[in-house]
């Protein structure tokens, strides 16, 4: 099975529209190296830090995306209203949810450049669904994202969704990221 067709599974953390990278990851956490193993993972621990909590923005009972002191969450799979990753242009918003353990974003409608950045840079998958599924889909729930048949099943609430393809970013986002889809197609030179 290639990585394009391997299911995604996880528990859903469920936010609200307009989620702004300075929400994802505030200013003040930008000190960290990414480079250096120890200080990457506090992009993890930090990840939507911003949002505050009693915000609309954080799901039901205002549970946090990582629980204090940790770095990895115990959610892989965002699900969120419109606009997603609005704000500034920062890289560091996608890196840091997949620090965290994301794998997926489902959100109706993205940042232009958060989409981008998550794209380019290989870190996480920002799939588009057809309608707001941030009102049906509760945290926690337990969701199976598949690839090949676009849906998004929601194994706790027995339902399932229909959710865009990735089109002509599938392969960059499969490959790891622009620069090694570059690589792995011959258009800059192997490391």
């Amino acid at each position: 099975m290639s990585k394009n067709s391997e299911p995604i599974k996880g528990k859903a953390f469920v936010l609200g529209k307009n989620i702004d990278t300075d929400q994802i990851i505030p200013a003040a956490h930008l000190v960290y190296s990414l480079e250096d193993p120890e200080e990457r993972k506090l992009y993890g621990k930090y990840a939507l830090s911003g949002v505050p909590a009693s915000e609309s923005g954080l799901p039901q009972g205002n549970t946090r995306l990582t629980k204090d002191g940790e770095t990895q969450s115990e959610f892989s799979i965002i699900v969120a209203s419109d606009n997603f990753g609005c704000g500034s242009s920062r890289e560091h918003a996608p890196a840091c949810l997949e620090i965290a353990g994301i794998k997926a974003i489902i959100s109706p409608s993205y940042a232009r450049i958060f989409y981008r950045n998550s794209v380019d840079g290989g870190f996480l998958i920002p799939f588009e669904s057809l309608e707001d599924l941030s009102k049906d889909i509760h945290t926690g729930d337990e969701l199976e994202i598949d690839q090949v048949h676009h849906t998004l099943k929601n194994h706790t609430q027995n339902k399932e969704y229909k959710i865009k393809p990735l089109g002509s970013v599938a392969d960059i986002v499969h490959a790891g990221g622009i620069f090694e889809y570059a690589r792995q197609n011959g258009m800059v030179p192997a490391r």
